[in-house]
């Protein structure tokens, strides 16, 4: 992964584009990190979203996740999803499931997605409710989950996890196992709605890798697919890496992933705070953008001097790049300085254990 970098112009190995297709939603998730609600006033229209797949394709994109805000209250979806499947782009579509699947599923069906993710973080209507900030939404996910399995749609759900609902994993590993469905599990990072205040600690952290980690151990990947997303730590001694990559050379923002707002903003993450706005597409195209030799470059043309004072003295600086960039930059306020590290986590232990 290190040098993936610029042959004749052209910024090599793009991999995964994360597209808010829009930022109008009928939920109020205490963890969304865009504050989604009402649409964006200049949001793409149903063209230049076509002509950014397009677009995409040529730059040689494998995947496109279409997402939200709630991408099923945009009434174009349907042929946008189908344009990026005709393209032979991997389609994924991510929704929080508060629809009545009689409407959406058939749709789905005709589209055929590679993935279908759904957000349930709460094993019961109180706790989902109350995440999602909407009485009845734990009734509605768990009806289009059910109905999407029904229809042998390739069904999956999302699971945030901070402090209000750590100790409900177990409670969903139940429904997960009932319902023999595939299971992303990620930890909320202060952006958007969601309070600091809320974060896990470390100790919930690592307690939530050895959980994932146990999960992936126990339940075969073709059987049950369990992972932890990229913000999941670092060089443990006892933890493997939890995600789809075999190991972790640092954030993949702006070297093989992207991410686009509603409005045609780019970032090398979509999770990422507006700061990180690359350019528009509506100024410049999204070949223009990703092509830039200065475009991404805090990780792009990362150095081991800008690691922050949580990750300088670490002997993994190098590769790690420190951590997650989101989380780094949304809890330290600068990125390469994520506090949420496995490796400082068991050192710290240890040299406790040793002083004790």
């Amino acid at each position: 992964m290190n040098d993936i970098m610029i042959s004749k112009g052209i910024y090599k190995n793009p991999d995964i584009t994360v597209w808010e297709l829009t930022l109008r939603c009928n939920l109020k998730c205490l963890h969304c990190g865009s504050s989604a609600g009402l649409k964006r006033t200049d949001e793409l229209t149903t063209k230049e979203a076509l002509q950014l797949c397009h677009e995409l394709s040529d730059l040689g994109f494998k995947g496109i996740a279409l997402m939200g805000g709630e991408i099923f209250l945009r009434k174009d979806w349907p042929v946008i999803s189908r344009e990026i499947k005709d393209l032979g782009i991997t389609l994924s579509i991510i929704t929080n499931g508060y629809f009545d699947p009689k409407k959406i599923i058939p749709q789905l069906k005709k589209i055929e997605p590679e993935c279908l993710m759904v957000g349930l973080d709460g094993a019961s209507a109180e706790m989902q409710d109350k995440i999602r900030n909407v009485e009845g939404a734990y009734s509605k996910v768990t009806k289009f989950i059910r109905a999407a399995k029904e229809a042998n749609l390739p069904i999956g759900i999302i699971t945030t996890v901070h402090k209000i609902n750590f100790r409900e994993l177990p409670k969903i590993k139940n429904f997960i196992i009932e319902e023999q469905i595939g299971w992303q599990i990620q930890e909320a990072t202060p952006i958007g709605r969601f309070p600091k205040k809320l974060l896990l600690s470390d100790e919930e952290y690592y307690t939530l890798g050895l959980f994932v980690y146990s999960m992936q151990k126990k339940y075969k990947t073709k059987e049950i697919p369990i992972v932890g997303v990229h913000n999941f730590g670092f060089f443990s001694r006892v933890i493997p890496n939890l995600s789809n990559y075999p190991e972790w050379e640092g954030c993949y923002a702006g070297k093989t992933v992207l991410g686009i707002q509603s409005n045609g903003n780019v970032k090398g993450c979509l999770a990422m705070s507006d700061e990180f706005i690359e350019g528009n597409i509506h100024k410049r195209n999204i070949k223009e953008i990703w092509n830039d030799p200065n475009a991404f470059a805090f990780n792009r043309k990362f150095k081991v001097e800008n690691l922050g004072e949580n990750c300088q003295q670490c002997k993994y600086g190098k590769k790690c790049k420190g951590g997650c960039l989101t989380r780094s930059s949304s809890i330290t306020g600068i990125p390469h300085n994520d506090p949420n590290c496995y490796y400082r986590i068991e050192k710290n232990i240890q040299n406790f254990v040793e002083i004790d």
